[in-house]
């Protein structure tokens, strides 16, 4: 097998010569031909000359270590595509999954418990952790097109999708390269064609696309050369990120490891599949899926491992979570509502776990957190600067460390978009047609509030009463629904969000109800 080739990048840049800089030398003779005003001209020329050279020097080391001496962390980013709020054992109501590395790792790291993606399917969820910014800055809202569905039952059309991160958009990968970082991308990046062009040093698998067909080599992804035959990609992933950090060892490192799996197709070492078999999952699929957990898990255990062994644990913070919410499946229940694509818990609400050694003490946090204050948060722990451009997310770096709790803020989505169903009834969504119709969301306090476009109707929920969303308070607490539409309405004028209003000539309203109740087997 040949392994793609690795680089040890220290983030040092080119361009500066300190010959540029350095004042030429002049004998004593030179002096005796000089005026006494010469002289004192070239006296202070020579004094602004030296003071550029310092004030240059000065702007190449704040540029190279984020504007301060102080040490900067490693970062592993560690990103499972599709992962449920509930499949790991730490907030498991069933033990048909196992995931002792994690659960381990949760021992040692703060806990998020109200940690949400910035959106509830692949690529936009992924856009606002890059970017930092919320999707009606960047128009990413789904995995293009925006019009799926049976174009019968879309009562309007849809805002048009954007597929990848614009060029101008600064990335976290690029703003901690500036810091000095070397960086590197091992799994799915879904933003773009090529990650190398967003601020990556190297990049493993990474490109436009999705999701692999092929979880055993030959993988056919690109970026990637095959294994032996049936060698399996979280393993594979896993081992080049391992060698990539030891060969960037001595530098800070930001390592981004967005694993394909638990991604669909669901494929998984036979031998695994029927441990969970023999456990009672009679079901192929969710055999295959609980084997898929076990085998990410075991990954995330070898990076652990790993920087144990190489003595970097210490100097090396470690995230743990998901993109999005994951699917619905019978054989795992959960207590929050629905799943992947949906703007309800459980295609929201996703697993956080943040590990530092000595410097974030283990315990569970209720601090309603978002995937956007990722890039903010990040910059302050590596003492990086902040680009040009507006970060929607909070620096959190004084509650990861247990210095003080953030005041109350508000969360947002926006879902312009439509979403077809995985599985009409077992989507838990608000209809059997759709997993999303367009709208948008907020969390402000224990409340969450969703406006739908089509009829401009709204649900509200407490969920620190309701965590499963099914209860519906719009119509009894009208002075909290005024209060949330009121901050909802103010913040999509304030990030430009694209409301779709245009009527769809191609709905009947009467094929939309018929395909419904058939769905609810009425």
């Amino acid at each position: 097998m040949t392994s793609p080739k690795l680089y040890n990048s220290t983030g040092e840049r080119s361009g500066h010569s300190d010959d540029m800089c350095a004042p030429s030398s002049l004998a004593a003779s030179d002096y005796s031909l000089i005026g006494a005003v010469k002289l004192h001209l070239l006296i202070v020329l020579l004094g602004f000359a030296l003071s550029g050279c310092a004030a240059s020097s000065d702007r190449l080391a704040d540029r190279s270590s984020g504007g301060t001496s102080a040490a900067q962390p490693n970062i592993i980013m560690i990103v499972v595509d599709d992962l449920g709020w509930s499949d790991v054992g730490y907030n498991q109501t069933t033990d048909l999954l196992e995931t002792p590395n994690i659960d381990a790792m949760a021992q040692q790291s703060v806990r998020f418990d109200n940690a949400y993606a910035g959106a509830a399917n692949c690529a936009p969820s992924r856009a606002v952790l890059m970017s930092g910014q919320y999707g009606p800055r960047h128009g990413i809202y789904t995995v293009s097109p925006s019009t799926r569905g049976d174009s019968r039952t879309r009562k309007l059309i849809p805002i048009a999708n954007k597929r990848g991160l614009q060029p101008n958009v600064i990335t976290l990968a690029e703003a901690l390269k500036d810091a000095g970082y070397a960086s590197g991308h091992f799994g799915k990046w879904h933003l773009g064609d090529d990650p190398d062009t967003q601020g990556f040093d190297v990049n493993v698998a990474g490109s436009g696309q999705g999701m692999t067909f092929h979880y055993f080599s030959p993988y056919r992804l690109p970026n990637i050369e095959d294994g032996p035959n049936g060698e399996y990609l979280t393993n594979r992933l896993t081992s080049d990120v391992i060698e990539w950090m030891k060969s960037a060892k001595g530098a800070p490192f930001f390592a981004y490891v967005p694993y394909y799996s638990v991604h669909t197709p669901l494929q998984a070492p036979e031998a695994t599949v029927q441990k969970y078999r023999d456990k009672g999952i009679l079901g192929g699929k969710q055999a295959n899926y609980a084997a898929m957990v076990e085998m990410m898990d075991k990954n995330v255990g070898r990076i652990l491992t790993m920087l144990e062994a190489e003595g970097l644990a210490d100097d090396t913070i470690v995230i743990f979570t998901s993109d999005n919410g994951g699917y619905r499946m019978p054989s795992f229940p959960s207590p929050i509502r629905a799943g992947k694509g949906s703007y309800y818990e459980g295609g929201l609400r996703v697993p956080l776990l943040v590990r530092w050694p000595g410097k974030i003490a283990p315990r569970a946090d209720h601090t309603p957190v978002i995937n956007a204050d990722f890039y903010p948060t990040l910059l302050s722990l590596a003492n990086a600067k902040r680009p040009d451009q507006v970060l929607d997310g909070m620096d959190l770096s004084s509650v990861f460390l247990g210095k003080k709790k953030i005041e109350t803020r508000d969360l947002f989505w926006h879902f312009p978009v439509y979403l077809q169903a995985h599985n009409g009834l077992a989507d838990q969504a608000q209809d059997p047609l759709f997993r999303t119709r367009p709208g948008s969301a907020i969390r402000s306090g224990d409340w969450k509030l969703i406006h739908y476009f089509e009829r401009d109707e709204y649900e509200l929920y407490d969920l620190s009463n309701d965590i499963s969303e099914r209860d519906n308070l719009a119509i009894r607490r009208p002075e909290k629904m005024s209060e949330l539409k009121r901050k909802l309405g103010a913040w999509r004028q304030e990030t430009g969000a694209d409301v779709p209003t245009q009527l769809n000539p191609e709905y009947d309203a009467a094929i939309n109800q018929q395909l419904i109740a058939q769905q609810l087997g009425k």
